[in-house]
């Protein structure tokens, strides 16, 4: 029984030498076309770009060749999900009485929970490449819905 094993463990042993050999096998460089080489650099293209906290104010916005959005187009974007439906306590959209304490603290103070974040709000909305102007322009949009 014990020369059997061996002679087992000496085969799979072979075999496993072989598929590795075999594995092995290809040899030299592989050889692409102008095409395959184009696509292959598309798909190899860094997705984004890092911009830095001082960067993002002044950074372009995104699908309008770098012009201002204006606050219905960042609304309708960046803040309709929550302020439609009134999550995480948002206050919805064209309702006076959600909006009325808060008007009430000021406008500044109403820009910045917009930019830096607020309770359940995350900065900027989460709308990253909303330049302070932009997120200005959308709360100045809301407040005028909901007086």
């Amino acid at each position: 029984m014990t020369e059997n094993m061996k002679r087992i463990a000496l085969s799979a042993a072979f075999l496993s030498l072989l598929t590795l050999g075999a594995c092995s096998g290809e040899k030299g460089e592989v050889k692409l076309g102008v095409e395959q080489e184009k696509a292959m650099s598309e798909r190899l293209a860094p997705a984004g770009e890092v911009s830095l906290v001082g960067e993002v104010a002044s950074a372009p916005a995104a699908g309008n060749g770098g012009g201002s959005r204006s606050g219905s187009d960042v609304y309708s974007t960046s803040c309709k999900t929550c302020h439609d439906a009134g999550m995480a306590g948002a206050p919805k959209l064209g309702a006076p009485d959600q909006w009325a304490a808060r008007i009430d603290k000021g406008m500044d103070t109403l820009y910045t929970s917009a930019i830096s974040g607020f309770q359940g709000m995350p900065p900027k909305g989460l709308c990253m490449d909303c330049s302070d102007d932009e997120l200005k322009a959308a709360v100045d949009y809301m407040i005028d819905g909901s007086q």
